[in-house]
């Protein structure tokens, strides 16, 4: 969909709140366009974009977009959106966050999108990080708040674009990426695709838009990534991972409590063979250093130097909510991450146990989305078995109206039998402060996991506890 704008154009986004709008706003407004929008309830996004003198309503009414020519709208909003409605009565110009990304990116020449089902926040930081070691200064659209900045978008001076994909309403596609990170693929948004065949045909057309001049870097890790490898026709891409067949092939991992270390061995066709060797990054996990091999590959081929690469990634300063330590209480450390599929989950429990291997592992879960859980119903169960114990909160609904069988009950005795860990359930943040203040002390690490309003739970805790 081609996308003309006037900077006359007074840009209205419904839903201006998420993640994925907010950084698009912050942009636009920083490209010179007059933008304002509206949500539900107010937010830290809302905060930050205020403090950008961005106009937000809280609340969807009519009365919102009365002096506005073009709305932007999310996958999450909903038909019936009244601002929406007054839109088409108004014959105002209605476009998807999908759309009008590609149309921004479009105006820079050089980009870097990161697609996949899991870890695309932090390997876009990740390159973003690096970037900021150089000369270069690009404009970045992230998933998630980076803490070098604390924000999720920042308009550069260059052409050059580092941006998160979205593949949840198949908008990814619309993207022209000169260079593009594929870290997996998962049954991830099958509300959308229906199939796992129609996702990795999706992927498949998002690799082959790839430019001779640019390049796709895919994990060769992940099962499914090799499947679609076998099928794209255009052979313009980079391998990376800890698979021995690998071009940019991951080596001597050590994983510590406070940072992993790796090298990279780099065996490209007509090139010599070299490495990258002792890789400091301060996050855990081999999901994580997958991502900073992801990210040390992509520049490593536009030609940022090792030590630059090296220097970067060691002095990383993370994404909120990814396994953030919050607080400490009677000496048991509390963190907060995003993991809200098995996937995420089974990683990053993976990679603390790596290091915690004397600590008792406690996870607060809330699941997120009654329809997710019930399409990886066995794969939640199975995906806790690096934890000890389990704390079950309520469903986060996330607008889904849907009326799934859900038996809340049962889920937990599937955990139970599935991942060997006890299970408690709790109703609301005052039973979960309530259980903790009484039973978490001694050698313990806890952690809050969710895309819901866990995040706040834990963060509430020491004024409840």
């Amino acid at each position: 969909m081609k996308i003309e704008l006037a900077k006359t154009e007074i840009i209205h986004f419904v839903g201006i709140g998420g993640i994925g709008m907010s950084g698009l706003a912050l942009i636009m407004k920083g490209l010179g366009f007059e933008v304002q929008g509206s949500d539900i309830s107010p937010s830290k996004n809302i905060e930050r974009l205020k403090k950008n003198k961005i106009k937000v309503y809280i609340g969807h009414s009519k009365k919102n977009i009365s002096s506005s020519t073009i709305l932007v709208i999310s996958s999450a909003i909903k038909k019936s959106n009244p601002e929406i409605l007054i839109a088409k009565t108004k014959q105002l110009p209605v476009y998807k966050r999908g759309d009008m990304l590609a149309h921004v990116v479009s105006l820079l020449k050089r980009n870097i999108v990161v697609a996949g089902s899991h870890g695309k926040t932090t390997t876009t930081s990740l390159v973003s990080g690096i970037f900021s070691k150089t000369k270069l200064d690009p404009t970045i659209i992230n998933g998630g708040i980076l803490n070098s900045f604390n924000n999720s978008a920042k308009l550069g001076k260059s052409d050059w674009c580092i941006l998160e994909s979205d593949e949840s309403d198949g908008s990814f596609i619309k993207l022209s990426p000169t260079y593009s990170i594929i870290t997996n693929i998962d049954q991830e948004h099958m509300d959308y695709y229906k199939s796992m065949k129609n996702l990795k045909e999706f992927f498949i057309k998002f690799i082959e838009k790839t430019p001779s001049f640019g390049k796709s870097f895919i994990c060769l890790d992940d099962k499914n990534n090799k499947e679609i490898i076998k099928k794209i026709e255009i052979k313009n891409f980079h391998t990376y991972g800890t698979d021995k067949n690998s071009q940019f092939c991951i080596k001597n991992i050590l994983q510590l409590k406070e940072y992993s270390k790796f090298s990279i061995h780099i065996n490209l066709p007509s090139k010599k063979k070299h490495n990258i060797n002792n890789i400091k990054i301060p996050l855990l996990g081999l999901h994580n250093i997958r991502n900073a091999t992801a990210a040390a590959a992509v520049a490593s081929t536009i030609g940022i130097s090792k030590k630059i690469i090296k220097q970067s990634l060691k002095e990383f300063k993370g994404v909120q909510r990814r396994f953030n330590k919050i607080f400490t209480f009677k000496e048991v450390d509390f963190f907060d991450d995003y993991a809200h599929h098995p996937t995420e989950i089974k990683e990053l429990l993976e990679g603390v146990r790596q290091t915690y291997k004397k600590e008792e592992i406690i996870c607060v879960f809330q699941p997120h989305r009654v329809s997710r859980i019930n399409n990886l119903k066995k794969e939640f169960s199975l995906s806790f078995k690096n934890a000890n114990s389990v704390i079950l909160c309520p469903v986060y609904a996330a607008g889904e109206k849907l009326k799934l069988s859900f038996n809340y009950l049962n889920f937990a005795k599937t955990i139970i039998k599935n991942s060997k860990v006890n299970v408690f359930l709790v109703k609301d943040e005052i039973q979960l402060a309530k259980y903790v203040k009484q039973n978490i002390y001694g050698k313990k690490i806890v952690i809050g996991m969710g895309a819901g309003s866990i995040s706040s739970w834990i963060r509430n805790l020491p004024k409840l506890i």
